[in-house]
């Protein structure tokens, strides 16, 4: 399989303008990610998908490979169709590595690539949740899946319900996972879900995964042990140099 691994990064992100450059310890957020997806070894080719100019030059200073694209897109997905598209090269799979997420293990990628047949539309990873913190924080994305390891739901409540037990309870009686915010899509099908419109559960939840299990497309999943970490605003960044300083 041909895969090839794109990073959105939009810098102009509305709760942190500029944050895939922010320096984590002398690399910016973006070198980080893009050196720790380097390390996959399922990838065909990596590069970096941007809007911004300024992200294209940084990139290409530290020796990596950006295209500029739009600044009309809503999500990563559409930043990773257009960018798709200008590649000289056909690609069987495409895997949408989260621009945000400097300390992203290659194993994740790796893992969700091993999952990529040719028959596979869709997938993702999650995680098993192990605190009453993570299953009732509504920044994590929790799932649902079948006996064939696609996911039945997505969700920012708790799912399922346990009505056998208490809230406090439930991790006891119920294994609980959380969505990992990295996506693989197949090419045509990628092509296909960029011109969805946005459904009812995806407006709901503001899901964008939503939009494809409505419109019939099949979402497989891996789990994986890894953490992610995700740093979505200033105070994010701030906790992560902390916790740096402290190792």
């Amino acid at each position: 399989m041909q895969i090839i691994g794109i990073i959105p990064a939009r810098y102009q992100s509305s709760r942190f303008p500029g944050k895939v450059l922010a320096d984590i310890n002398g690399k910016s957020m973006l070198q980080r990610v893009y050196e720790q997806a380097g390390r996959s070894q399922k990838l065909s080719r990596l590069i970096v998908a941007t809007e911004d100019q300024r992200v294209v030059e940084h990139v290409e200073a530290f020796g990596g490979i950006a295209v500029l694209t739009g600044q009309q897109h809503a999500s990563g997905t559409d930043r990773c169709y257009e960018a798709l598209q200008k590649q000289a090269e056909e690609y069987d799979y495409v895997i949408n590595i989260q621009g945000d997420e400097p300390f992203i293990d290659p194993q994740q990628i790796d893992d969700l690539a091993a999952l990529l047949d040719g028959e596979v539309e869709l997938a993702t990873l999650v995680k098993k949740i192990t605190t009453q913190d993570e299953l009732f924080n509504w920044s994590e994305v929790k799932t649902v899946f079948n006996n064939k390891m696609e996911a039945l739901y997505f969700s920012r409540q708790p799912i399922p319900y346990y009505r056998a037990a208490g809230e406090l309870d439930w991790l006891q009686h119920h294994d609980y996972y959380k969505h990992i915010g990295i996506y693989a899509y197949r090419s045509d099908v990628l092509a296909t879900i960029s011109k969805l419109p946005v459904s009812p559960l995806e407006e709901a939840e503001a899901l964008e995964q939503l939009r494809w299990l409505e419109n019939g497309y099949r979402i497989k999943l891996a789990v994986t042990e890894h953490e992610s970490v995700c740093i979505d605003t200033r105070e994010d960044l701030e906790k992560v140099l902390a916790m740096l300083g402290k190792g």
